[in-house]
């Protein structure tokens, strides 16, 4: 980003204070990096488009790039631009889940019910118009592999982080990715235990899903947490009787 390009600062958009911009440009652009649109290497707008594509100020931009740049996905090369950076795998501070106990399952998505019902509740009230069309492509993105019968761990994962991202409070998305694969404990089950879950497994899982989304689309608060917590505690359920082969 060069110093010489013309200055175009927008003020930044009312009812919002500028932490909350910041975390919708940077919540945006950790999008477009995790879902491939910006690959390794590529090079950010300049510091004049983003703020004129987001119509924010270039020190909400300078910050955003700062929380980027933080987490390790962008480089700043002074004087020529922002770059993606190559992925490197973190560091999981989370014990591996321990397939043959029901109870290792159960303790991280009462771990999760502690945080994410929570963040049901900001998203509901925080989300954005961008952060609310992101919800609903990520499950029609679920939505997709479970009928072409192909794993959909990751897709789960990238929904419930962009229920996260909806808080506008980074440290959700932090924590969250910091459980890593742990974050759907049913990477852990055996292949033979998944592929013998009954035919509306998933589509029990994806009604759940949809009510999160429906009330966070709707800025209905409690709505929003009592379905993430219908839907944590419905996976509990599930997975007892996965296990138990019932």
């Amino acid at each position: 980003m060069n110093d010489s390009e013309t200055r175009t600062d927008t003020p930044p958009k009312k009812n919002k204070n500028r932490r909350n911009l910041v975390a919708e440009v940077s919540g945006r652009l950790r999008e477009f990096i995790a879902g491939g649109d910006l690959q390794p290497g590529d090079k950010l707008p300049s510091e004049a488009g983003l703020t004129r594509e987001y119509n924010v100020s270039r020190t909400v931009v300078r910050e955003a790039i700062a929380s980027l740049r933080a987490d390790g996905l962008v480089d700043v090369r002074h004087g020529v631009g922002v770059f993606v950076r190559e992925p490197t795998e973190p560091a999981s501070v989370f014990k591996p889940v321990d397939r043959a106990r029901i109870s290792s399952m159960i303790e991280v998505l009462e771990l999760r019910s502690a945080i994410e019902i929570e963040a049901a509740g900001l998203a509901a009230e925080r989300r954005s118009p961008a952060q609310e069309e992101i919800l609903f492509e990520r499950f029609d993105d679920l939505n997709r592999l479970i009928e072409t019968n192909e794993p959909t761990v990751a897709a789960d994962m990238a929904l419930h982080l962009a229920v996260a991202d909806a808080t506008n409070n980074p440290r959700f998305r932090e924590f969250l990715t910091l459980m890593g694969e742990h974050l759907i404990p049913r990477s852990a089950l055996p292949e033979s235990v998944e592929n013998t879950a009954p035919e509306n497994y998933m589509a029990q899982i994806q009604s759940e899903h949809r009510a999160i989304i429906q009330a966070i689309s709707e800025r209905d608060i409690a709505g929003a947490r009592e379905a993430m917590r219908a839907h944590l505690k419905g996976s509990q359920d599930r997975y007892r009787r996965l296990i138990r082969g019932t």
